[in-house]
């Protein structure tokens, strides 16, 4: 059996050639200057592009001195299949409304208005870290995914409200953009695939990559994962309860240590970046750590549910985009995402067991994870296979730091609107986003299910 962090001659080899020099705990290396405000030219050399559009001032009935909206009329563009609005000041809210439809590929069909969600600053690094501050982040709506299209009109408003002096106004952020993702082609399917699974680029299932047709990048994104999968490789094969528990025994034998955790789930499939098809160029190539995994922050993306399963591999390759190429983030803002019919992907990257410190809840990325359901769980029931997901992924991962699902831990807020910075506060092992920041996310009914996820991962840990 493949020992926990441990990795065969050959493997650690490979990965002492390709491995940026890692950062100390809890750093991170800042994303290059400009690199948000990319365009489908700039990017002809990687799979998808990302077109980004200024807004302009759009005639509209209202009253005098009110902000004016801003947007662009009914016009075709390049094909796209997400789409997001971001702004110059990552500190500037957006208080309006954003509404955009969308044509669908090919056709002369448009699309019913669909609003945007405007605030957003819950998501990203934590005030006073190098991935915030390095010169590079934007403000941003929520990314909405729309399925392929080519025509494309957006009118963004600004709030506007009486109050004690008369009318008054809300200025809308400068430098709006209208970033349209294009996440590249979907890959084919893999020998074997259902109809229900997705669409799982790179290797077919039990094959891989070969190292010397590998870039740097792709290498050591890989090769943090070698103790569970072979360099290469686009999925970590699923284990059973004992598998799991043998493979803890066996890495703590090696490493001379009689440490052993009482309770772990079994180790769920998860389908790996390479799997995924994530474009290793476009992240910052070193990791960044934090010290451990105490609690789980599950999250909802908000691109929407108008996706299917095989689909999902793009709707995360247009995230990953937009968090990295529209909004300056170093990587994928989430550890781990799970799709509507539970497939567990590979987040962040820095190795799937390991306290790769993610961009999902401000105030609490140290030492935690952050699970993205992909769409919008406000007045929709998640599906019962990411649920189940959720539970597995969160037995496993809190199990190899100790951690109980159905526990409180303690965490020192980084600083949010409902902690301010150094607050020690008790939470749930596995916890929504809402319960770290004044926020919908994960949403109403992702959220009630929590209670009964926290029984579940417990029970998979055989507590």
């Amino acid at each position: 059996m493949r020992a926990y962090l441990a990795t065969s001659i050959g493997v650690a080899c490979t990965a002492a050639l390709v491995l940026p020099l890692s950062l100390p705990s809890g750093a991170v290396a800042a994303p290059q200057a400009g690199t948000w405000r990319s365009t489908a030219s700039q990017t002809t050399a990687v799979p998808g592009s990302t077109q980004s559009l200024p807004l302009s001032g759009l005639a509209s009935r209202r009253s005098p001195g009110a902000a004016p909206d801003r947007g662009l009329a009914r016009r075709a563009v390049s094909p796209f299949s997400l789409l997001g609005v971001v702004w110059d000041d990552a500190d500037a809210e957006l208080h309006g409304s954003v509404r955009v439809r969308t044509r669908e590929l090919g056709t002369h069909d448009w699309s019913d208005w669909q609003r945007l969600e405007t605030h957003r600053q819950e998501h990203g690094a934590d005030l006073g870290t190098k991935e915030r501050d390095s010169g590079t982040v934007r403000g941003a709506t929520d990314p909405l995914w729309v399925g392929g299209s080519d025509g494309v009109e957006i009118r963004v408003r600004a709030t506007e409200g009486p109050d004690e002096s008369g009318p008054s106004r809300s200025l809308l952020p400068q430098g709006l953009r209208l970033e349209l993702v294009d996440p590249g082609k979907e890959p084919p399917l893999p020998t074997g695939t259902t109809a229900g699974s997705p669409a799982v680029g790179g290797p077919h299932a039990g094959e891989r990559v070969p190292a010397a047709a590998m870039t740097a990048e792709d290498a050591a994104s890989s090769a943090v994962n070698a103790e569970f999968a072979e360099l290469g490789a686009s999925e970590i094969t699923a284990q059973s309860r004992a598998e799991t528990e043998a493979d803890l025994a066996e890495a703590a034998e090696s490493e001379q240590s009689a440490a052993r955790r009482p309770y772990i789930g079994p180790r769920p499939r998860i389908i790996t970046r390479k799997g995924w098809g994530a474009d290793e160029r476009l992240r910052e190539k070193q990791f960044g750590y934090t010290k451990t995994v105490k609690a789980a922050f599950v999250h909802h993306s908000g691109t929407g549910n108008n996706y299917s399963c095989r689909q999902a591999p793009s709707v995360l390759r247009g995230i990953y985009r937009y968090h990295v190429k529209s909004s300056g983030w170093r990587d994928l803002g989430y550890n781990f995402a799970i799709d509507k019919c539970g497939n567990i992907y590979e987040g962040r990257a820095g190795g799937v067991a390991r306290p790769v410190q993610g961009a999902h809840t401000l105030g609490f990325n140290k030492n935690s994870m952050g699970i993205a359901v992909l769409g919008t769980y406000s007045g929709t029931n998640p599906r019962a296979a990411a649920t189940t997901a959720i539970a597995r992924l969160t037995a496993w991962k809190l199990g190899l730091h100790g951690i109980n699902p159905r526990g409180k831990v303690r965490l020192t807020s980084g600083g949010s609107n409902k902690y301010k910075k150094g607050a020690r506060v008790r939470l749930n092992a596995i916890s929504g986003h809402r319960d770290g920041f004044v926020t919908d996310c994960p949403g109403t009914r992702l959220y009630r299910k929590l209670g009964t996820t926290r029984t579940s991962s417990a029970r998979y840990q055989g507590r």
